[in-house]
């Protein structure tokens, strides 16, 4: 028996409310049991064992994120989440403060009974917890997969009744906390709608009903052959290019020639080298989220293939900033963000381990070995004297924190680099871990904040990384960040 299975604890004291509300609970048990139940039968208990450790959810998760769409993927995260919450607050807390013995199986008829009965107490249901917190997870986050599994997740908790391992009041206490579990989720990482941004600056761009003249350039590797199909089945004059990573320079290149509106799918990345080549060409762009973050394309507005090919069929697009950095004759552009020091130099190491140890075991690597490095990435000279810097991040616009979560864009034409420096100092990742939960504050003792249209750094030393949009480059001597107001023009469809 599980340690925290404890019958022979001193039972409370008489408690007339208390009293009167155990035995209604009681009652409904019996009733429920005494109950035929035929069409149940065959899949109440079936379902309930199936929901063991969770099992059923993180199956149900896997298949949501098969699917491929951005919402999806994020509900299902979201719902996973969520259920790791409510559970570890079901074995941590609820378990061990009432311990309340299961029901008494005599009213229920053998064939409901579960082969192997659970041993822990009955108060809460940890299943009903779990379904109720994966269910709610799932809805905030995207309603119509959240209507999908809401079923299920009923029949899950009404399985525990059923079964007789559980009185009604478990369930509906497991079901509460559940739900708790979901919106605390949301609490701390607020879901990501579509925050649309502001309808203006509108701008003038071709209405193309069949596609026809817009030529869509895929980032192979992002995984995006699904969206790409998807899109020329709603736009089916537009011509498609798929190519390798190494490839989608030159390919967009051949595509602004003869495009009347360059297209892209991909990652972020892809993404910011389209906008330099549209920018280049004169060429509204069009974009369709095909990487893992879509920062861009989210904050635009974008989600799907469905508001694309609308905006493009109606020729609805809007004008947005665009940022860009200058060091000597090398220069480039950012859509998202731009930042010297210690992510850069985290994104090299990552990347020179990735193809060893995977992609997440590469990421913790990466940070291990940066945040120990006994050095500073970055000096800046204030008052006469040079003070270390641990990060420099510059933001194509003004970024607003959400709960834990990055932060994200309402206006992507707001002529501003919202610029965050990260002073230097012992313990880098605790200075790194005060600055994400500081936000905006300037008055952070390790975080400082400012929103400028340009942004000029001199003397910076031979070999320091710059990231913009996930690209590394090298930079040294006089660095410039500047605002391009409302040089790109991409579609998106009007609210």
């Amino acid at each position: 028996m599980s340690p925290d299975v404890d019958l022979t604890a001193p039972q409370p004291g008489r408690h007339p409310l208390r009293d009167r509300l155990l035995a209604l609970d009681c009652r409904l048990f019996e009733f429920a049991a005494e109950r035929d139940w035929p069409a149940a039968e065959p899949v109440l208990p079936r379902l309930s064992r199936s929901a063991n450790h969770g099992v059923l959810w993180f199956a149900a998760a896997a298949a949501m994120a098969a699917s491929r769409t951005p919402r999806a993927r994020r509900a299902a995260a979201r719902g996973i989440a969520s259920l790791s919450l409510a559970s570890l607050t079901i074995n941590t807390l609820g378990k061990r403060s009432v311990r309340r013995p299961r029901p008494v199986l005599d009213p229920v008829p053998l064939v409901r009974r579960l082969r192997r009965q659970p041993i822990t107490t009955s108060f809460p249901s940890g299943h009903a917890a779990s379904a109720a917190a994966f269910a709610t997870g799932v809805a905030l986050e995207s309603p119509a997969w959240g209507a999908v599994v809401a079923p299920v997740a009923f029949s899950v908790a009404m399985s525990r009744v059923y079964t007789g391992v559980h009185f009604p009041s478990d369930v509906l206490a497991g079901a509460a906390l559940g739900m708790g579990a979901a919106f605390a989720v949301r609490g701390l990482v607020p879901a990501r709608g579509p925050a649309v941004p502001p309808a203006r600056p509108r701008a003038q761009a071709p209405a193309l009903p069949d596609g026809e003249g817009l030529v869509v350039v895929a980032n192979t590797a992002a995984g995006s052959a699904d969206r790409v199909r998807a899109l020329h089945e709603a736009l089916p004059l537009a011509e498609l290019v798929e190519c390798e990573p190494a490839d989608v320079p030159a390919e967009l290149e051949k595509a602004a020639a003869r495009a009347h509106v360059l297209g892209v799918c991909g990652g972020d990345g892809t993404v910011s080298t389209a906008a330099e080549v549209a920018l280049r060409h004169g060429l509204p762009l069009a974009v369709l989220p095909g990487g893992t973050l879509n920062h861009f394309a989210y904050d635009l507005g974008v989600e799907d293939v469905r508001t694309l090919a609308r905006a493009v069929r109606d020729g609805e697009a809007v004008r947005v900033d665009v940022g860009r950095f200058r060091c000597g004759a090398r220069q480039g552009v950012f859509l998202n963000t731009c930042s010297l020091g210690v992510y850069p130099e985290l994104v090299r190491e990552r990347d020179r381990w990735s193809h060893r140890v995977g992609g997440w075991p590469a990421g913790v690597l990466a940070a291990l070995r940066v945040l120990r490095a006994d050095r500073h990435p970055l000096e800046a000279e204030v008052g006469g004297r040079a003070r270390p810097l641990w990060l420099l991040f510059a933001g194509n616009g003004t970024y607003h924190r959400q709960g834990l979560a990055p932060g994200r864009r309402v206006d992507l034409a707001d002529g501003r680099l919202d610029v965050r420096v990260v002073h230097g100092g012992r313990r880098p990742a605790l200075r790194l871990l005060a600055a994400a939960f500081a936000g905006p504050l300037t008055g952070s003792p390790v975080h400082a904040a400012v929103q400028v249209g340009r942004l000029h750094l001199k003397n910076v030393a031979s070999g320091t990384l710059l990231a913009h949009d996930g690209e590394i480059t090298e930079v040294q001597g006089e660095v410039t960040l500047e605002k391009l107001p409302e040089a790109l023009t991409v579609y998106r469809p009007q609210p």
